[in-house]
């Protein structure tokens, strides 16, 4: 049976194809694409296996959200390279779900097979399965927002069509929480800390695509804004945790 245990060893591998294959690609593409595409397939099959150990889908705690979060930086990194072909999307994404795998290895967790009757709902895999591919995409354009700051504006326009995306997400993740929450607590919105920065932090969001609807020529102040917008996100992802609201959260089984 697979555990947290035996992540070490396909965490290492992952990383080890990650970033060899984010090296390959800058003068062979295809070699490239390959070897970073196995360390993906590798991490994916460490999530299956795990999930079959611990009979259940691993996200329950912090750490387990940051095998998701590996997972699909890394996933969706590689398919924005096939269709980009920007070298740099590969290294990200391996500098990003390198950084993440080692923080789980550094830090390993004991889990259980059994979730608390509020995990149980029906409304949890796919609420936190979004919320992961949205903080994957804003990171994403995150860094295309930084690197159209070094005079490659065209970069702008492709966070601007992922961060649309992630908002999406990020607001569908919400509408499938609340409706979770109102199965598991008898309220669709309880003015939980995790709640109000999850409301603040699409707002924030939702505020830059107007911007740069309606004030295109003014791209540092919509970067500005994007960056205040991926803080709050930290903020909402982990941050709560570490807030005296936290200690009446109602999201404290996130905590370890």
């Amino acid at each position: 049976m697979i555990t947290w245990t035996e992540f070490i060893w396909f965490g290492i591998a992952s990383i080890l194809f990650w970033i060899v294959g984010a090296l390959l690609a800058i003068k062979k593409q295809t070699l490239g694409t390959i070897v970073y595409g196995i360390g993906v397939g590798i991490f994916m099959l460490y999530l299956i296996l795990y999930t079959i150990g611990v009979e259940r889908v691993p996200m329950r705690t912090m750490g387990e959200t940051r095998l998701w979060y590996s997972f699909f930086l890394s996933s969706i990194t590689l398919l924005l390279y096939l269709r980009w072909h920007y070298n740099f999307m590969l290294i990200f994404g391996a500098i990003l779900s390198t950084v993440f795998t080692i923080i789980n290895i550094a830090k390993p967790e004991i889990h259980t097979t059994t979730l608390m009757p509020a995990l149980q709902s029906g409304w949890f895999i796919p609420h936190v399965t979004i919320y992961m591919i949205a903080y994957a995409l804003v990171a994403i354009a995150q860094i295309l927002a930084f690197i159209a700051l070094c005079r490659k504006p065209h970069y702008l326009l492709v966070a601007d069509n992922l961060i649309r995306i992630g908002s999406a997400l990020i607001l569908l993740g919400m509408l499938m929480g609340a409706v979770w929450a109102k199965q598991a607590w008898g309220n669709y919105w309880a003015w939980d800390a995790k709640e109000n920065w999850a409301a603040v932090t699409w707002i924030l969001y939702i505020s830059y695509i107007h911007m740069r609807r309606y004030f295109p020529t003014k791209e540092k102040l919509a970067i500005t804004l994007l960056t205040i917008a991926f803080i709050a996100l930290q903020i909402t992802w982990y941050g709560v945790n570490y807030m005296p609201a936290a200690l009446k959260s109602l999201h404290t089984y996130t905590m370890n």
